[in-house]
């Protein structure tokens, strides 16, 4: 299933792709595509549904950020090898974690607003795995049962911010609009293997990314697994898993 909100920012409404990509409203169903929604039993009985029987939404909606209201965004850095062969950076041992702010967190066609003073703002298109399933000190074995399923994040930075002004990443990272989600939810059934998955990034028709999941140094497996031993993962809540590029500075 793809699913997705659609409809002006802060009232938008559930919705999922029937097979020729016209969009269907769920709001008979489900109130929003949220943690609820996305909890194994939800999808299951979503995955029921005759698509047919649902409205279809006429014309061209905005298309919203395709997890409502997640209660964490959270993201690893530096997971790329062949990103740490570009820079020299020594691939990390563990996985490297920062956080975005929620309020970060646009549809994948909004402006992108500038923070004052910004010098180097950057893009990084990334995978986004949306946990379905919540848990604590998740068994690597296990990991995959609790993603609800996947989606694209453009992960806007601040590299001044980031890096040259002291602290953590965290300031130049979590600025309002620099989470670009979606532009739909790609449940775990329809992705035969996550670590097999091309991304790319096209700013004003110039390529400035292409890459393959394959060259991940840590899996969505062992993301899920490791950062549940230092929070609880809860069903709604985002991970982006990290990008392959020098940086570039618009």
């Amino acid at each position: 299933m793809k699913l997705l909100r659609y409809g002006l920012a802060g009232k938008e409404k559930p919705g999922i792709l029937d097979d020729e990509g016209q969009i269907r409203d769920l709001s008979s169903v489900v109130a929003d595509i949220n943690g609820e929604t996305l909890q194994p039993a939800s999808l299951a009985l979503l995955g029921q549904l005759n698509l047919n029987d649902l409205p279809k939404v006429e014309g061209n909606p905005r298309t919203g950020p395709c997890v409502a209201r997640p209660g964490k965004f959270i993201c690893i850095g530096l997971n790329y090898a062949d990103h740490a062969a570009e820079t020299g950076a020594q691939m990390p041992a563990e996985p490297v974690v920062f956080a975005k702010w929620t309020s970060a967190i646009i549809g994948p066609n909004d402006d992108v607003i500038l923070p004052r003073g910004s010098l180097k703002t950057d893009w990084e298109v990334e995978l986004g795995v949306v946990i379905g399933l919540g848990g604590s000190y998740i068994p690597l074995e296990n990991a995959m049962q609790h993603v609800a399923g996947y989606c694209v994040i453009n992960d806007i930075s601040e590299r001044e911010f980031q890096s040259e002004r002291g602290g953590t990443w965290d300031k130049g990272k979590g600025c309002d609009t620099f989470g670009p989600m979606g532009p739909w939810l790609v449940t775990a059934d329809e992705i035969a293997d996550p670590q097999n998955l091309t991304l790319w990034l096209d700013v004003d028709g110039q390529r400035y990314q292409h890459g393959n999941t394959r060259t991940m140094i840590f899996s969505v497996q062992h993301i899920v697994s490791y950062l549940s031993h230092f929070m609880s993962l809860q069903p709604g809540d985002v991970i982006s898993t990290g990008t392959r590029r020098e940086w570039c500075w618009a």
